[in-house]
């Protein structure tokens, strides 16, 4: 029999574990991300200059909505909140006037209620009005007792529900409720709130068109280098990881400009804002961003760099073939 013959003795199956590939391609982000760190500083012209066109871009809807969130916990708290007026029926006395008012302030969505009673709303009449000689002509007093209640909601839809509920009482003749100006608040933050989405949706394209531009000219500016990477088998992927590091380092770093110009503005406007307060006797201040915000912010800005950053590599770099 043919006996099989014997490999060389220095011969090996060349094999490549799943923890040597995982090691490639950690070490090679690692230095895609000191690659694109190291030509960034070797730049900080133009690096800083992008930069802050990020940051500026994504600090104006940041801080309008931070002012906007604090304008709806204020305005939540004002002086001038809906009054829900609660006229009783003439016949009920003061005694029981007064033990409606103190159950109805533990009601859900009441914050607090008032007495008036007939003569406190008489005496305040006659001094308001001018007609006391008329009044004293009359022979009873005119004038209903009521209860004001302060709702602690000052949304349209639970000022209403609030006033259906009271107005089914037996003791209750009227609960009369103004919520004009309630609407109309409620209207123009809502119309802000969407301004400043529109607002994010226009600069966070702006600030992806910004990046798309860096990147490309930084594509260009090393054209010849990508063209000798890809003579020596360099991949696509190989070649685009540094530019898309570029493209997050660069929004990242807008994104923490951004909450540093949003936190100076804040502090500039904190001290007349607080002022204006302490005269409308608010015992409300002026407020920061949130940790959510400041958290994702960041990402949310490097994740824009990053898509910036996709864009024109995928754009640009397969016009960058090597000539033979």
């Amino acid at each position: 029999m043919a006996r099989n013959p014997k490999r060389p003795a220095g011969a090996r199956s060349a094999r490549t574990s799943l923890g040597d590939h995982f090691t490639a391609w950690r070490h090679h982000h690692r230095d895609s991300l000191a690659d694109a760190l190291g030509r960034m500083r070797g730049t900080p012209g133009s690096t800083l200059l992008t930069i802050l066109v990020i940051a500026i871009a994504l600090a104006l809807p940041t801080g309008l909505s931070v002012l906007l969130d604090n304008a709806r916990v204020i305005t939540q708290g004002w002086d001038g909140r809906a009054q829900l007026s609660v006229f009783l029926k003439m016949d009920v006395k003061e005694e029981r006037q007064r033990a409606l008012a103190k159950d109805w302030a533990e009601l859900d969505g009441v914050a607090d209620t008032e007495v008036i009673t007939r003569q406190q709303a008489l005496d305040e009449f006659r001094e308001q009005s001018g007609f006391g000689d008329v009044l004293e002509a009359l022979p009873d007093n005119p004038l209903p007792p009521l209860i004001v209640v302060f709702p602690s909601n000052n949304e349209p839809a639970a000022l209403e529900a609030l006033q259906q509920r009271l107005s089914k009482l037996p003791e209750v003749d009227l609960a009369q409720l103004d919520v004009a100006w309630v609407r109309r608040l409620h209207a123009i933050i809502e119309l802000g709130q969407r301004l400043i989405g529109v607002l994010t949706l226009a600069l966070a394209a702006a600030v992806v068109l910004v990046v798309v531009n860096t990147i490309r000219l930084a594509i260009e500016s090393r054209r010849e280098e990508i063209v000798v990477i890809k003579i020596v088998g360099g991949t696509d992927g190989f070649v685009r990881r540094p530019f898309l590091y570029s493209g997050f380092c660069c929004g990242f770093a807008g994104g923490l400009g951004a909450l540093i110009l949003v936190g100076t503005a804040l502090w500039w406007l904190g001290g007349p804002v607080n002022q204006l307060l302490d005269l409308y006797k608010s015992e409300y201040s002026l407020t920061g961003m949130s940790p959510a915000t400041a958290l994702i912010l960041p990402l949310f800005s490097g994740a824009l760099g990053l898509l910036g950053a996709w864009l024109a590599v995928s754009r640009h770099l397969g016009e960058i073939e090597p000539q033979f």
